[in-house]
Formats: structure tokens, C-alpha cells, sequence
């Protein structure tokens, strides 16, 4: 049985990006919420618990690139890399709960409309969009490699939507008094994060069943790895996420011999990375009379 842990791909450090999010997001937080109090926006102050849930999803989203780092131990044979599935799907469930909340806020808003500041409301959620996009960039580059780098970048992508329908309804509501604008507003953005959101918690979640990433092409794999010299058969093949950025293989290649040396692995093992995003590869090699005996062969 030959294994291995190829970790050529790039790793991008986002201390700096999450430790400037959390910072600037928790600054504005308090901001926005002492303006709502202050000019007796719910809308605000439904932001900035908004807000609040994606700073705790960040911190989530941070740990877990930590824990995805630390060393393996004897019963942790893989380390803590499962925990950047884990804070993903977390981080869905925190935002959905959050969506949840604004939906209510909204309701209520529509059946008692109350009278609010909307030059204030428009400036405070102005500068809302601005922090809220300046920190989704900072997660821009890794979104599609990574999972949990998605969530975080989901959430301040999400986090600006909502401030910006905020301004929106700001400043529609300055010149019409349109009250109805504010909750109208907030029920549209709830659908566009629905919509984005459901997408991370079910890949989150099939990630933490063991699923194959949507990355991989399974009957690809399966057509290269029998279309190998000296290869008859292939059985017992399972590809899951060890976490948001490494894939895991396991397969066993029936063949005619046992080659000579170990190419044949090798050259598994560099095209399982480099073309199909596979890390980590364990191939096992049975000769094609010892699968008589092999009762999942069939």
C-alpha cells in the first residue's frame, strides 16, 4: 500500500484579513447601534446584530484555520482539519438564524411603521458598505479554494448587501417618507441570502458527511485510474474532504504484477494532485488472483 501527503499547493496566511475584519467590524458594530438607538432605527440596529452574528462567524471561520494547522496526534490521526467544515456549516446556520431575524424585524415594521432619520440611517449604512466590502475582498482570492474562506467572504458580501439596501431605503425614505420602503427592503436582501446561504450549508454539510467535493470528477478518475498500464480492475474507491481545501483518496488497483518499483504509484500520486486537486492519495495494489478472495470486488 503506498501513501501520499503531497502539499505543494499554496497556502495563503489570512491572520492578517480576519484579525482587520473582526477589528474594523466590531468598531462599526457599536457605531451603528448607538446611531439606531439615537435615532430610533430598527432597521440599524437589526444591521448591527446582523453584523454582530458574522463578527462571531469570522471568529468561527479564524479559529478554524488555526485548528486546521495543528499538529496530528495518536487519536487525532488527522489533526483538526474537519473543524474548517465545521465552522462553514456554522457559519450558514449563524446566517440563516440572522435572516431569520431581520424577517421578523421586517414583519413588524410593516404592521407598525415607525418614523426614522433617514439622512443619518443613509450615512451610518454607507459606511456599512464600505467596511463590509473592503473586508469580502480580503477573503476574495481563497473563496474558491477553500470553503471556510467562502463563509467568511459570504458574510461580508452579505453584510454590505444589507447595508446597502439600508442606504437605498435611507435615502427613498428622506424624500418620500415612505416608511414601508425600510421593511420591503430588508425582506428582498433576506432572499438574496437565503439564496447564497443555502448553497455553503449544504456543501458544508456534505462535506462533513464524507461526500465527494463538488471539485472532483468522480467518473473521471475512475476512467483514469483504470486506464493505467497494468491495471484490470479498480474497487473500494472513496475521495472525502479532510477539510475545506484538502481531498483524501483511497483505491485498490488490481494488476496483473506487481511493478518494479514504485512509478507507477508516483505517477498516480502527481496526477491525482495536479489535475484533480487529490492531496492526499493511498492507493493499494492487489494482483488480479488475490481478488478471488476479495468480497467487495464485485
Amino acid at each position: 500500500m503506498k501513501h501520499n501527503h503531497n502539499h505543494s499547493h499554496v497556502q495563503f496566511d489570512y491572520n492578517k484579513a480576519f484579525a482587520f475584519g473582526i477589528i474594523l467590524n466590531t468598531i462599526y458594530i457599536i457605531v451603528e447601534f448607538v446611531f439606531g438607538l439615537r435615532i430610533n432605527s430598527m432597521a440599524l440596529i437589526a444591521d448591527a446584530g446582523h453584523n454582530l452574528s458574522d463578527v462571531l462567524g469570522l471568529l468561527l471561520a479564524w479559529g478554524a484555520s488555526y485548528l486546521a494547522r495543528t499538529s496530528t496526534t495518536h487519536r487525532r490521526t488527522y489533526g483538526l482539519r474537519k473543524s474548517t467544515i465545521l465552522a462553514a456549516f456554522f457559519n450558514a446556520i449563524v446566517l440563516l438564524i440572522a435572516v431569520g431575524a431581520i424577517s421578523i424585524e421586517a414583519v413588524r415594521k410593516f404592521i407598525t411603521p415607525e418614523q426614522v432619520g433617514g439622512t443619518t440611517m443613509m450615512i451610518v449604512a454607507g459606511i456599512g458598505v464600505l467596511i463590509n466590502a473592503l473586508t469580502a475582498l480580503l477573503f476574495l482570492k481563497g473563496k474558491e479554494k477553500d470553503l471556510n474562506i467562502k463563509g467568511a467572504f459570504m458574510h461580508m458580501a452579505a453584510d454590505a448587501g444589507v447595508s446597502l439596501g439600508v442606504v437605498v431605503a435611507g435615502l427613498i425614505i428622506t424624500y418620500t417618507n415612505w416608511l414601508w420602503l425600510d421593511p420591503a427592503m430588508s425582506l428582498v436582501i433576506v432572499l438574496v441570502i437565503t439564496i447564497g446561504t443555502w448553497g455553503l450549508l449544504k456543501d458544508s454539510f456534505m462535506l462533513s458527511m464524507d461526500a465527494v467535493p463538488d471539485k472532483i470528477n468522480v467518473p473521471k478518475v475512475k476512467q483514469y485510474l483504470t486506464s493505467l498500464p497494468n491495471v484490470k480492475d479498480l474497487h473500494d474507491l472513496h475521495i472525502w474532504g479532510m477539510s475545506t481545501t484538502e481531498t483524501a483518496l483511497t483505491a485498490h488497483l488490481v494488476v496483473e504484477k506487481f511493478p518494479e518499483n514504485n512509478q507507477l504509484v508516483e505517477t498516480i500520486n502527481s496526477k491525482l494532485h495536479d489535475e484533480f486537486g487529490i492531496e492526499h492519495p493511498t492507493i493499494q495494489l492487489e494482483l488480479t488472483s488475490e481478488t478471488n478472495n476479495c468480497e467487495k470486488c464485485g
